[in-house]
């Protein structure tokens, strides 16, 4: 059978905005074209595309995965063997840190002094102390949630009202980027993934980026954060994990 871009988008779920860039770049060129010049999939691009997906889930960037899936002499178990040993390391130190690094941030919020009527104004229904205990507990001893204790123990009401502002300015472009339908390794995602990091070492602790890749995984781990992202755009938590381990991956 053959698929039109917008039926092979519909059925995997890959914006047509991917499906033409995979195209430009060698990675999943469609078999045929109509005479209109209409890109037509077959089953075996779809096959294809299959194992690009299945690539792009375990990290390898797009370069690697068109050399595994092109390159009849290359060992794709060699390179699926590797991968499977990086990620089993990560996952060992992501047991360390899991979940909540970022909710030792938000429980950390509650050594500022503000009236009730400046902590709305600042955090609006959010209420830092339902996480404080589960934090404490789980990150407590950690060199990142200190550090964040003790920067935020100073912050006034401007200093949270400037952190927001940034934040809200960031997750705009961000959204923005995802609705233009750019892959998640795009340099536009990936600059913002980059940007989400610096803005946490700006204000609460120096964030690597193996810790950014594991806040990333958290996003899609925990359904609370899931919830959040999906809230401000249906996608972006997925979107946003993507384009910080491609960010990651690249500055490696």
């Amino acid at each position: 059978m053959a698929y039109t871009v917008g039926q092979v988008a519909k059925v995997t779920g890959v914006t047509v905005r991917t499906l033409h860039h995979y195209d430009q770049i060698g990675l999943l060129s469609p078999s045929g074209r109509t005479l209109a010049g209409y890109r037509r999939y077959d089953d075996a691009d779809l096959e294809r595309l299959q194992l690009v997906l299945y690539y792009r889930e375990l990290g390898f960037p797009l370069e690697e995965i068109t050399a595994i899936i092109s390159d009849p002499a290359a060992d794709p178990a060699a390179h699926l063997r590797r991968q499977h040993e990086l990620l089993t390391v990560r996952m060992k130190r992501l047991q360390e840190m899991v979940t909540a690094i970022e909710f030792a941030m938000e429980a950390s919020k509650l050594n500022i002094q503000l009236t009730p009527e400046e902590r709305f104004e600042v955090f609006g229904d959010f209420k830092p102390e339902q996480y404080e205990a589960e934090a404490e507990q789980r990150w407590g001893d950690t060199d990142a949630y200190r550090e964040s204790n003790r920067r935020v123990a100073r912050y006034s009401k401007d200093d949270w009202l400037r952190n927001k502002a940034e934040n809200e300015d960031w997750g705009r472009r961000m959204v923005a980027v995802l609705a233009s339908g750019v892959p998640a390794d795009s340099p536009e995602a990936m600059d913002l993934a980059e940007e989400h990091r610096q803005l946490i070492s700006r204000w609460f602790y120096e964030c690597s980026y193996e810790m950014q890749t594991g806040l990333a995984d958290m996003y899609l781990a925990d359904e609370r954060f899931t919830a959040y992202f999906e809230n401000i755009a249906p996608g972006l938590a997925a979107y946003l994990n993507e384009a910080i381990h491609a960010n990651a991956i690249s500055r490696a």
